[in-house]
């Protein structure tokens, strides 16, 4: 990691939201490569993109405000402008949601653009996990003697244990689960299949890094001796192998043109 301190002239840069707009910029660049593929219109790219980016930080943001309602109430403002505090599976849920109005409005049916932007998700998730490895924001892991254990000393969310103690670096742990979903997702799209098949193996691939990963962070346990991502992986295990399940009962394939 490195200290959040970069500036452009009076300007601040936070390196966190420098990766975060590298992260939208790549799944944008394989999202339109992929609908140009699949027939879309690759100038869609760029709409949808926006649509997710502004569905998923309204939904992150919503969700840390239910976790956290009493403390809302007592200073909304600094929960609503602040740049922390983003959960991801809060963001997939309202970018999953803002981008099947899109869908509708362009007439894209659900399973084809959803395929056609599981690979821009899994590349988007490993790059946006590089910027929690640089500033630090608090998702590393628990406390490990292991080889290539880190430190966090200049954390954005502030790093408390003592000096020489080391934690599992957990977002490296991920960007490196998520550059594998994207390299198996990516192998396989020329693959036909039953549409939403794509989609559906991401949410099983992520859902299932995320789950495993999950037992060496410090989050804490809320069920079933179960954090609460475990049990929202284990719901988009669920969903992508049911989804899976059932488009292989012979559902249509979708019609690909490729160029």
């Amino acid at each position: 990691m490195i200290p959040d301190n970069l500036r452009l002239g009076p300007i601040p840069i936070h390196v966190f939201g420098v990766l975060m707009a590298l992260a939208f910029l790549a799944a944008w660049r394989i999202a339109r490569s992929e609908f140009q593929r699949k027939g879309l219109d690759p100038t869609w790219a760029s709409e949808v993109t926006v649509w997710a980016a502004l569905g998923g930080l309204a939904g992150a943001r919503l969700w840390v405000i239910a976790e956290r309602w009493g403390d809302f109430l007592l200073n909304p403002s600094g929960f609503i402008f602040t740049g922390s505090g983003l959960v991801w599976y809060g963001g997939f849920v309202g970018g999953t949601l803002a981008v099947t109005v899109w869908f509708r409005l362009r007439s894209v049916p659900w399973g084809l653009g959803a395929d056609g932007l599981a690979p821009a998700l899994a590349l988007g998730q490993a790059v946006g996990r590089i910027g929690c490895q640089l500033a630090g924001d608090g998702d590393w892991g628990t406390v490990t003697t292991l080889p290539w254990g880190m430190a966090y000393p200049h954390a954005v969310v502030g790093w408390e244990l003592p000096p020489g103690v080391r934690v599992h670096p957990t977002p490296l742990y991920e960007c490196a689960a998520y550059l594998g979903a994207f390299a198996w997702l990516w192998r396989r799209r020329r693959i036909t299949a039953p549409m939403g098949s794509a989609f559906s193996l991401y949410l099983v691939l992520v859902g299932s890094a995320r789950f495993v990963i999950e037992f060496v962070r410090t989050n804490p346990r809320v069920a079933l001796g179960l954090t609460e991502a475990q049990i929202m992986s284990l719901a988009s295990v669920a969903a992508g192998g049911a989804f899976l399940l059932q488009r292989r009962s012979g559902t249509p394939r979708e019609r690909i043109v490729r160029r």
